[in-house]
């Protein structure tokens, strides 16, 4: 049986909420392993819609284990607040469904605020972020001066390493124009949520091992898309962590052999929440189209997104990079009624062709797409379940893209609910 890495192969907002708890009914554990609540996966049971931002996917299945890595920065307090939200839809959580890293970072209010500070400072110069703090933990992390889940048990030394964190903070406010923070004040906030917060914690690289030992199945959920990558994205509109398949062992403490399958989950069609290059970009009546259809707004800040026609270019780079086995294709009925449809297959970038995004900057913003132009299709496919359902020329295009990005298509959604999923290859099957 194989452990599944479930990536988004664009810039986000694929669909990967409803995939992921698809994939949950077959998996036993499902892990979240890098990002923060920034991150938005919405899921549609039975008629009831989940909103989720921290909590892995698999939380809303009864009998499931739901495991927060470390790789995710965590903000306790809007944990909190969706471990709440969602127990008003019927969900309770618990330390017994619930596992949280004890070398997760946290995200605190100062973190907010630089965030915010930061790309107010920046105008429009700015990154697109969601002010929610994320960049400035991740920042931490690195730079060693982090407060972790675990330090929250430590009463005699996490005072010192409060003063720690605020000698840096202090000095970047100043530079801001800022007040000062108070760590008496933090101290204070952190003990009053340890408590609530404790009881979740656990050494979830040894928890993850003994699962896989006993043959469970390990469902890896990742947030955000690949082309936000910091690392391999459209740097530096980025998000803040490494967003591609092999972080799922890494932000879970499991060696590169607990991964069996990548499920690259991508869209019909391109779209991008906030600034940076977007190549395949459409700001007329087309693109509006495509986001009304869709309903492209963001999960988590209700942005609107911007859309684009499907870009087999930038897919076929993810696979690459993430070593995706196959893709669960979304959104394909957002596409019916089109009477022709392009695709990306390449860029030309001051008048030279090349077949991936490259690094720099300057060539990103530059890069102009080349299409091939295919027919479109009448026909509703919407809530399709077999081949059988879907148009000849539905078919056509799907058969094209897995040609271009090399990566057959594994999954095929056509609606929001779970049911309407055409399967063509069960990733845990391997």
């Amino acid at each position: 049986m194989a452990n599944v890495v479930v990536i988004g192969s664009q810039w986000g907002d694929e669909g990967k909420g409803k995939i992921v708890d698809w994939l949950s009914e077959r998996a036993d554990v499902v892990v979240r392993f890098q990002g923060g609540h920034n991150a938005g996966h919405t899921l549609v049971i039975d008629g009831v819609t989940y909103k989720l931002s921290l909590l892995p996917s698999g939380i809303v299945r009864p009998g499931k284990i739901s495991v927060i890595g470390n790789g995710v920065v965590l903000d306790p307090w809007a944990l909190l607040a969706e471990i709440h939200k969602i127990k008003d839809l019927g969900v309770t959580v618990t330390p017994k469904n619930l596992y949280i890293a004890e070398n997760a970072v946290l995200i605190l209010p100062l973190h907010r605020n630089l965030d915010q500070a930061r790309e107010q400072a920046a105008g429009s110069a700015k990154i697109g972020t969601t002010g929610r703090g994320i960049g400035p933990a991740y920042e931490d992390k690195v730079a060693r001066r982090a407060i972790r889940v675990a330090d929250l048990t430590d009463v005699e030394t996490l005072p010192k390493k409060i003063d720690a964190l605020l000698f840096h903070h202090n000095a970047l406010l100043r530079g801001l124009g800022m007040a000062e923070l108070d760590g008496a004040e933090l101290l204070a906030v952190l003990r009053e949520v340890a408590p609530k917060i404790l009881p979740f914690a656990r050494t979830v690289w040894q928890e993850l091992d003994q699962f896989r030992r006993r043959g469970q199945r390990i469902l890896f959920e990742g947030a955000q898309g690949t082309m936000l990558d910091i690392d391999h994205g459209t740097y530096p509109y980025v998000t803040s962590s490494n967003t591609v398949a092999g972080q799922a062992a890494i932000g879970s403490g499991q060696g590169p052999g607990a991964i069996g399958y990548v499920l690259g989950i991508t869209k019909a069609y391109t779209t991008r929440v906030g600034s940076g290059p977007f190549p395949t970009e459409l700001t007329d009546e087309i693109g509006r189209t495509l986001g009304d259809k869709g309903k492209e707004f963001g999960v988590v800040t209700g942005r609107p997104r911007r859309c684009g026609w499907f870009d087999a270019a930038l897919v076929r780079q993810s696979v690459k990079v993430n070593g995706i086995n196959g893709i669960a294709l979304t959104k394909l009925d957002i596409l019916d009624g089109f009477k022709e449809l392009k695709v990306c297959v390449g860029y030309e970038i001051d008048g030279e062709k090349i077949g991936y995004l490259p690094a720099s900057t300057q060539r990103q913003a530059n890069a102009r797409p080349v299409y091939e132009t295919m027919e479109g299709w009448s026909e509703s496919t919407q809530g399709a379940r077999s081949w059988a359902h879907l148009p000849a020329t539905a078919i056509k295009y799907i058969r094209r893209i897995e040609e271009l990005i090399e990566a057959p298509v594994a999954l095929l959604s056509t609606s929001p609910e779970r049911d309407d999923t055409i399967l063509v290859h069960d990733p845990f099957s391997d």
